[in-house]
């Protein structure tokens, strides 16, 4: 049946046209449902692996920086070892970086991008916590999830996501507490002067 032979005036026409416009819309739909599922699903993926090497944390705050001025933390977590800043980025590709250079290199297939060596700005970080944070040790890393990978191994303060618990494990949640009271009052000290970031983290999340 071609066009001109098809009865305009029809209802079983209209009908099924406007069923047709329904499942295509219904389509998108379901495809953009799809997709923030997804990125939920990530979210609280990432969100419970960075927790589970914590007995207390705080998500998306700012440090004063000593010069009026406040930096960016996505994670601060208090563990058995100390204060531990985590900046976690989600890059797809292969990796290519190293304490001394610069700036980084991500493959994804043909594409070739850099980005500014963020173990840097990680330091800046560390050092202002450190201020605050009185005898408490801290230390950072720079988090990379799922999508990317370091095919010639990773600089000092890189870590990957599957491998955060075994560098700071909590064997025993018990004994984790007890061995951060003595953190305790410097910890509380500092949760009084970070402030809620209005920034949000492109970066970070964005599948695993």
């Amino acid at each position: 049946m071609t066009l001109n032979e098809i009865d305009w005036n029809s209802p079983v026409v209209w009908v099924m046209a406007g069923v047709g416009v329904a499942g295509f819309i219904l389509g998108l739909v379901a495809v953009r449902v799809l997709r923030w599922w997804r990125r939920r699903r990530a979210e609280r993926v990432l969100r419970d692996q960075i927790v589970g090497s914590a007995v207390d944390h705080l998500a998306q705050v700012v440090v004063p920086d000593g010069n009026g001025g406040g930096l960016h933390l996505d994670w601060v977590l208090l563990t058995p070892r100390g204060i531990v800043i985590l900046d976690v980025r989600d890059i797809a590709g292969n990796l290519f970086g190293s304490d001394q250079m610069d700036e980084w290199t991500v493959m994804n297939g043909a594409k070739r991008s850099t980005f500014i060596n963020p173990q840097n700005a990680l330091y800046d970080r560390v050092a202002a916590v450190r201020l605050l944070a009185g005898d408490v040790p801290v230390d950072g890393r720079v988090v990379f999830t799922r999508r990317g990978k370091f095919p010639k191994g990773l600089p000092r303060y890189a870590v990957m996501i599957d491998a955060l618990a075994s560098e700071f494990p909590i064997l025993d949640r018990a004994s984790a507490a007890s061995a951060t009271e003595r953190f305790q009052e410097a910890w509380q000290r500092l949760r009084a002067q970070l402030l809620p970031s209005t920034m949000s983290n492109p970066r970070a999340i964005a599948g695993l």
